[in-house]
């Protein structure tokens, strides 16, 4: 079963490949900018996960695939690495799984020369550690 994080973080690592999520069935696209601050989601990405899972937003949905974020937030889904991209995609548990990824349609993907997808950084946590090694090796 996919939880709420992982279908989350799903959502945001095809947000920085441009992929939109569509709600009203379809009728409205979003695609929440920045999608982190520091190592958390942002104002905006989380104003974006309440509408998405609010039932008067009706089906919705990442852009180029079927499964709705309520279906994937059931026992039946599950989120894993595409085999081709590394990229979080969603299949089925029960009944027949679903081959498509979200990638399918993005020309230029996966591009190994750019970096992939990733989570926020606490840019202070990491610059503070930084110094911290900096005034050991100085000692």
């Amino acid at each position: 079963m996919a939880t709420e994080d992982q279908v989350k973080l799903y959502l945001a690592y095809w947000f920085q490949l441009g992929k939109k999520v569509l709600l009203n069935n379809g009728r409205e696209k979003l695609l929440p900018n920045p999608i982190f601050e520091e190592n958390r989601y942002s104002a905006e990405f989380e104003n974006c996960w309440q509408r998405l899972i609010d039932p008067k937003s009706g089906d919705c949905y990442l852009e180029g695939t079927d499964q709705t974020i309520q279906q994937l937030l059931s026992p039946a889904w599950e989120i894993v690495d595409c085999a081709r991209c590394q990229m979080p995609i969603p299949i089925n548990q029960i009944g027949q799984t679903v081959l498509g990824c979200p990638c399918a349609d993005l020309p230029l993907w996966p591009n190994t020369e750019l970096p992939a997808p990733r989570f926020g950084v606490d840019s202070r946590k990491h610059l503070s550690n930084l110094s911290e090694r900096l005034q050991r090796y100085q000692k």
